[in-house]
This record gives C-alpha cells, structure tokens and sequence, in this order.
C-alpha cells in the first residue's frame, strides 16, 4: 500500500521543530518525524516552507575594489575613444560633405543668378531688336509708298505732256487751217500782197507761240527726268 501524501502542516510543524532543537533540517529528518510520505512529496512542501520561514539572505554590497576601479574607469575611457573614433570620423566625414554641399549650393544659386542676368540681358536685346525691326519696316513701307508716289507723278507728267503735245498739235493745225481759211477770203478781198503779209504776221507769231510751247515741253522733260533720277536712288 503506498505512503500516504503529507500535508503542508505536518511537514511545517517537522520542520519547525527541527530549527528549534538546533538541528539540520533535511527532507530525511522530516519525514522521520512526519512519519509517511515519499521524498518528493515532502521536498514539495518543504521548499514552499523555506521560502515562507527562511527568505534568502541579502546579498553583500558589490563593492568594487579602487584599483578594480581605477582600471575600469580607464578601460571605459580606452574603449570609448576607440569606439568613438569611428563615429568621429564619420561625423567629420558628414560635416566635410554638408560644406561641400553648402559650397555647391552657393556656386549653384551663383550660377543661376548668372544665368537670370544673361537671360534678362537677351530678352532685353530681343526686345530692342524686335523695336528695330518695326521701324525698319516702317521706314521700308513709307519709302514704297514715296516710290510709289513718285511713280504716280511720273506718269501723270509724262501723260500731261502727252495730252499738252497732242493739244499743241490739234492748236497748230487748228491755227494753221484757220489761217489759210482767212488767208483765202483776205486774199479774195484785199488781196494777194496784203494777205500774204497778214499770213507772215500770223505764222511769225505762230511760231513764236510754237517756241514757247517748245520752252514749256523742254522744262517738262527736265522735270520728268529729275523724278525719274529721284526715283532711281
């Protein structure tokens, strides 16, 4: 039949016991005084009671020795530096890139404020230029219509002279039938020798009227001329 399962108590009061006569309190010694139980039954109970009646002990301060101390603190010192010395310099590799970036940024706005000048500059000139050209034009366009102005004069002299000479025909032919019309009936009347006078009369100043009309056409042509020259430059 097996032993029994000992209680919490039974195991306690053995244990008590044992601690008060002065003895080693072992799993044998309680379960003697307990009488029934197996080991482990007994260890169950008794570590549960331990830690209720006998909490563990504090543990001594950690005190470390100076010259444990002073090693440490120089170790710690050696380490750090030696630790640090590849973040340093990584930071001195980011501060040496953050001025290179600053000093591309400053040739960067340099070089763009360089290029809004120029930009200004051409569109400036552009703009000149484009003035120029409308005036250019302008002055194109008004020497055309002068050109063509003067051309218009031209024509319209060259066709008055043409009119004007073929009215001085049509006068001197007129002039020239008129006279032998009078000529014939002065003849019929007064006679041939009063007639042919009045005839050399007349054709004198006929003629001088021809020459007049002559003087009148030379100056026509030397005006058209100077229009023609003025027309050519």
């Amino acid at each position: 039949m097996p032993d029994a399962i000992p209680t919490y108590e039974e195991v306690a009061e053995a244990a008590g016991r044992l601690r008060e006569e002065g003895n080693p309190v072992t799993i044998e010694a309680v379960r003697e005084i307990v009488g029934h139980g197996s080991a482990a039954a007994i260890l169950r109970h008794l570590a549960e009671w331990r830690d209720a009646e006998q909490p563990m002990p504090e543990p001594p301060p950690a005190a470390i020795p100076p010259e444990l101390a002073t090693a440490l603190t120089d170790w710690a010192r050696r380490h750090a530096e030696e630790a640090g010395a590849g973040a340093r310099d990584a930071l001195e590799r980011a501060r040496a890139d953050i001025d290179e970036l600053l000093r591309s940024g400053d040739e960067i706005e340099y070089e763009r404020n360089q290029a809004q000048a120029i930009n200004a500059e051409q569109t400036a000139q552009i703009e000149q230029l484009q003035v120029e050209l409308r005036d250019a034009r302008r002055v194109a366009t008004e020497a055309l219509v002068s050109k063509a102005k003067d051309q218009l004069a031209i024509d319209g002299k060259e066709r008055q002279i043409n009119d004007l000479r073929q009215q001085l025909e049509r006068n001197v032919a007129a002039s020239a039938a008129d006279s032998d019309a009078r000529l014939a009936a002065e003849m019929e009347l007064v006679g041939a020798v009063t007639a042919r006078d009045e005839f050399a009369s007349e054709l004198k100043q006929l003629r001088q009227q021809l020459e007049t009309i002559k003087a009148e056409r030379t100056s026509l042509r030397a005006e058209m001329d100077a229009l023609r020259g003025r027309r050519q430059t």
